[in-house]
């Protein structure tokens, strides 16, 4: 998975990164950036996950559609993140406005990866328990 585990998010960390979710949608969405690999390109922006510390968030975002080079676009937005971190901090009240990092968001992949497995005939057959071979 794209996504660290270990310990939980506090309550703080959540809502500051529903927060930073909501600015960055609403500021990718005016087009503001004037980088060619972001032209006319819809991002979205599934999650926002500050440190504990608030000074850093990983942005987890998705060009919509799953359209153009991935890479490309994470490049862009992450030479970016020192103009979208200033504006962000226009935007809302913090101690400190986080440093951004993007990351392309893989979750909807995982989910479509064990979709196809899941509709594969010998697993919906386990699944369903049509097998001849019920360990009896």
């Amino acid at each position: 998975m794209s996504r660290k585990k270990g310990k939980a998010p506090s309550q703080r960390q959540l809502r500051v990164g529903e927060e930073l979710r909501h600015v960055l949608a609403e500021i990718l969405g005016r087009g503001d950036l004037h980088d060619p690999a972001l032209a006319g390109k819809s991002i979205t922006v599934s999650e926002v996950r500050p440190s504990p510390d608030m000074r850093h968030a990983t942005v987890f975002v998705m060009p919509l559609g799953g359209a153009g080079d991935v890479a490309e676009i994470v490049g862009a937005l992450n030479h970016a993140a020192h103009f979208l971190s200033h504006e962000v901090g226009q935007r809302i009240t913090m101690k400190f406005t986080p440093t951004l990092h993007f990351e392309l968001d893989r979750v909807f992949e995982e989910a479509q990866h064990i979709d196809s497995l899941l509709r594969q005939p010998a697993v919906a057959r386990d699944l369903t328990g049509d097998g001849a071979d019920d360990g009896s």
